[in-house]
């Protein structure tokens, strides 16, 4: 299953960047998180551009046949959390993500190059 989620993560960082999200990250984050196997993380400039990723990554997921399981509620304008099971992906704002750093949490994982790539 987790070859199956790495591909989905890669079409959900290229959704991303499809709209614009910046420095969007891929993470494989199994090895050291009990919840999922790959994080997806991107940068949003705007609440309304925010909005926008959370909703090309949406449909960039059902798309694929997969739903989201759940999401942070009530929605905040600086950070959203999309958990597809073992894809969790956080659009955050740079001020957010600078202050959350959540590369340097998961600094263990390994980090997929998705850039350019149609296929994982």
């Amino acid at each position: 299953m987790a070859r199956a989620f790495k591909a989905v993560a890669l079409a959900l960082a290229r959704a991303a960047d499809d709209k614009k999200g910046e420095d969007v990250s891929v993470l494989n984050v199994g090895k050291t998180s009990p919840i999922t196997d790959f994080m997806v993380i991107v940068t949003a400039n705007s609440r309304p551009h925010l909005e926008a990723l959370e909703s090309a990554i949406d449909d960039a997921a059902d798309e694929l046949d997969l739903k989201c399981l759940r999401r942070a509620r009530p929605a905040s304008d600086h950070w959203r959390v999309l958990d597809f099971g073992g894809i969790i992906v956080h659009i955050m704002t740079e001020e957010s993500r600078g202050f959350y750093a959540l590369e340097k949490l998961y600094h263990e994982a390994g980090r997929l190059a998705w850039k350019g790539k149609a296929h994982a």
